[in-house]
C-alpha cells in the first residue's frame, strides 16, 4: 500500500487524478499506511496551497423556521430540536460580525439564513446593502449562504459584491434520499452552477457521519470534482437532540483524518477547510487536520453551536508551523 501511495501522491502533483476505486482504498488506509498517506496529502497541500491556514466565520443572520427536513439540522420545522428563531439581523449587526472577522485574521466572512431560499423583498434588500457595505469597509470576502438560488438572485448578490456563494451539497447524490425529502438533489446542484454562472466563487462540501458508507464519500468527492467548485468545507456531524440523527455515533479521529486526506488527493487545487464537528469528533487530534491536507478552518461559533475559543485555534496553527491571516 505504501507504493501505491507514494504513486498516487506524485501522479497528484504532477497535474493528474484518481479515480473512484483508488479514492476507496485512501479511505481503507490502516495502520502504518495512514502515515504514509498523511505524509502525501501534507505534501499535496503544501504544493497546491502553501503553509498559510486561511480562516473564515459566520453569522447565523437568520435562523429557525427551516421548512426543509434535512434530518441532522436543528433548524427544522420538522424536528423536535429548540434553536434559536429569529428574522435577518440589523444591516448594523451584520456587518459589525464582518468587522470582528477582520480583525481576526479570516479571510471570509459568511452571512448564512434559514430556509429553503431567501425570497425577493426587504430581507434580500437588507442582506444586499449589509454585503455592499462590508466589500466597502472591510477586507473581508463577503460570502452568503442563502439555500437554494435563481438566475436573478445569484446576480444580485454577485453586483452587490458577494464573492463567495455557500451551498453544500452534503452528503452524495446515493445517499440524499435517507437526508432530506422535500427537495431534490439535482436542485442543490444546479444552485452550485448558477452561482459560478453569476461570476462568484463556490464553496461546497458535505457534511460526514450521517450514516453514509466508504462509497458515498468517494461519490460525493467525484462530484465536487466535476463542478469544479473553489472550496470545500468538510464538517462532521454533531447529533442535536430531538433531529432523527441524534443517536449517531460518532466518527473517530482517524476516519476524520483519511476523510480530509481524500479531498485533499481527489480536489488538489481546492481550498480546503475544516468546519463543524470538529471539536467533538476529532477531540485532541485537531492539529492534525493540516496534516491530513486542510488548508483553512472555520473559526468562532457555528450556527446553533459555540466554536473553541479563537486563541487556541491560532496558537494550534502556530504550533504546527503554518500562518494565518486574511489573504485575498
Amino acid at each position: 500500500m505504501q507504493n501505491r501511495i507514494r504513486e498516487w501522491t506524485e501522479r497528484v502533483l504532477g497535474g493528474g487524478a484518481l479515480d473512484a476505486e483508488e479514492g476507496l482504498s485512501l479511505l481503507e488506509t490502516q495502520g502504518s499506511d495512514l502515515g504514509y498517506l498523511l505524509a502525501g496529502s501534507q505534501q499535496i497541500r503544501h504544493h497546491f496551497k502553501g503553509d498559510h491556514i486561511s480562516l473564515c466565520s459566520i453569522i447565523n443572520a437568520k435562523s429557525g423556521r427551516c421548512a426543509e427536513n434535512c434530518a441532522f439540522c436543528a433548524q427544522s420545522v420538522h424536528h423536535a430540536a429548540e434553536p434559536p428563531v429569529y428574522d435577518l439581523k440589523p444591516i448594523d449587526e451584520i456587518i459589525a460580525g464582518a468587522h470582528e472577522a477582520a480583525e481576526n485574521g479570516c479571510h471570509c466572512y459568511g452571512i448564512v439564513s434559514s430556509g429553503s431560499s431567501l425570497q425577493p423583498g426587504p430581507e434580500m434588500e437588507r442582506l444586499l446593502e449589509a454585503i455592499r457595505q462590508i466589500r466597502a469597509t472591510t477586507t473581508v470576502r463577503p460570502s452568503a449562504s442563502l439555500g437554494l438560488l435563481d438566475k436573478a438572485a445569484a446576480e444580485a448578490l454577485a453586483s452587490a459584491g458577494c464573492a463567495v456563494y455557500h451551498h453544500n451539497l452534503e452528503t452524495a447524490r446515493s445517499f440524499f434520499p435517507s437526508i432530506c425529502t422535500t427537495h431534490d438533489y439535482e436542485q442543490d446542484v444546479e444552485t452550485v452552477r448558477v452561482a459560478k454562472q453569476a461570476g462568484m466563487s463556490v464553496c461546497c462540501g458535505g457534511l460526514f457521519g450521517l450514516g453514509e458508507n466508504l462509497e458515498q464519500r468517494v461519490e460525493l468527492a467525484l462530484t465536487l470534482r466535476e463542478l469544479e467548485v473553489d472550496s470545500v468545507p468538510i464538517n462532521f456531524l454533531a447529533p442535536v437532540e430531538g433531529t432523527p440523527l441524534a443517536g449517531q455515533r460518532r466518527l473517530s479521529p482517524m476516519e476524520c483524518l483519511r476523510i480530509i486526506a481524500l479531498y485533499r488527493y481527489i480536489l488538489p487545487e481546492c481550498q480546503i477547510n475544516v468546519c463543524g464537528g470538529r471539536e467533538l469528533n476529532l477531540g485532541e487530534f485537531q492539529s492534525w487536520i493540516f496534516m491530513a491536507g486542510a488548508s483553512g478552518m472555520m473559526v468562532g461559533n457555528y450556527l446553533t453551536m459555540r466554536g473553541r475559543d479563537l486563541q487556541t485555534d491560532l496558537q494550534m496553527i502556530k504550533d504546527a508551523g503554518l500562518s494565518y491571516g486574511s489573504c485575498n
